[in-house]
């Protein structure tokens, strides 16, 4: 495909053959999925295959819950993505970037004057996405505020207060807080709930009219539920769990956001257009290049602005055979989203429970990849 054709590519079903893909391989990545849901590994799950704009599979497997009368999983349905809201998060800020309102170099006390002392002051607003900021993945009482219902606010308070466990920009450690302080500099530039711009600026542009961080229009019935360990209180599983109102409907910038596999897909193919989808430019080719390139090269890292990279070593179930060049990310409710520049494939994998260590959303994605016959 022509560099400047890429521009124009959306996403419309089609037979896999003109996509340059194998129907029988792409059968088995989707018959992994089946086969977990009928064992009882998995209560739901969906995938999208995308090559070239061809989406070339497109299907639901399992029922929304394990009640049963729950309705049949659909290849839309929506699900919590956990950890790909992250990049999301990032895209938001990165529309500031372009606009002017912020540089990715200033410290984070600039625009949250109270993440001061024990070096934050050192922490610049691009180790916020690129997880160099020092700060932890969940804050040491994560439990206690969720227990108590504690607000977004109260999180952002506590995170500016802990401390950071290394020095700024020296070593890379995955960190949902600086994700969360991110969203806040979302919030306190545009004076808005980050929700409400990403709705604005993201979601709507897109025609991504199934995603939502926090509820949006669902009710959590109306949504795939997440696992539970069986082994979890019960008491705090109804109050604070993943399937909980207060929990879905927080918004937290680092795992928050609903969505279903197109949508996700469309703006994975969105990144591979160089920032354009459906004749409307929503971020600058600047911002693509720079969130999808290696920003810890230092610190023998990769990891982009919000999407790890084939290269990454942490939430990198896009399978081996994956490009160095492919971005995306995974979460833990049982999620995994990428798209590859060498070969225009996008995946996204949504499920209900990570288990296996991630090892089936890697088959599965290894399997997509293997896939690809020109």
């Amino acid at each position: 495909m022509l560099p400047a054709l890429l521009a124009q590519v959306v996403l419309i079903p089609g037979p896999p053959a003109t996509a340059g893909m194998s129907q029988p391989r792409l059968e088995s990545a989707a018959s992994m999925l089946e086969t977990e849901v009928r064992r009882g590994n998995l209560t739901a799950a969906a995938i999208l295959v995308a090559r070239r704009g061809v989406i070339a599979l497109h299907r639901g497997f399992g029922k929304l819950s394990r009640k049963p009368d729950a309705p049949a999983v659909t290849a839309d349905s929506v699900f919590l993505l956990a950890s790909i809201t992250k990049p999301v998060t990032a895209c938001a800020l990165m529309l500031l970037v372009e606009r002017g309102r912020l540089s990715l170099q200033e410290p984070v006390s600039r625009h949250i004057p109270e993440f001061t002392g024990g070096g934050r002051e050192n922490v610049r607003v691009r180790d916020l996405l690129a997880h160099t900021s020092g700060l932890p993945d969940m804050l040491p009482e994560n439990t206690g505020l969720r227990r108590a219902h504690a607000p977004l606010a109260e999180f952002v308070r506590r995170t500016c207060k802990t401390p950071l466990l290394y020095e700024p920009g020296t070593s890379f450690r995955y960190q949902s807080m600086g994700v969360l302080l991110a969203g806040e500099i979302v919030e306190r530039i545009t004076r808005m709930r980050l929700r409400d711009f990403e709705k604005k600026e993201i979601f709507e542009p897109l025609g991504m009219n199934q995603s939502a961080l926090g509820m949006g229009p669902w009710r959590v019935e109306d949504t795939v539920t997440a696992w539970v360990s069986p082994q979890a209180d019960p008491k705090d599983t109804e109050r604070f769990g993943p399937n909980s109102l207060y929990w879905r409907d927080m918004g937290h910038p680092w795992g928050g956001m609903h969505s279903t596999t197109r949508d996700i897909a469309v703006l994975l193919q969105t990144f591979l257009n160089g920032g354009v989808y459906g004749g409307k430019r929503v971020f600058s080719s600047a911002t693509v290049k720079t969130m999808t390139s290696d920003q810890n090269p230092n610190l023998q890292a990769p990891w982009g602005l919000g999407w790890a990279l084939g290269r990454s070593t942490v939430w990198n179930f896009f399978g081996p055979q994956a490009s160095a060049a492919t971005f995306g990310h995974a979460g833990a409710t049982g999620t995994v989203a990428w798209a590859d520049p060498q070969t225009q494939v996008v995946c996204v994998i949504l499920t209900d429970r990570l288990f296996e260590e991630g090892k089936l959303l890697r088959r599965v994605s290894s399997a997509v990849v293997e896939a690809v016959e020109d």
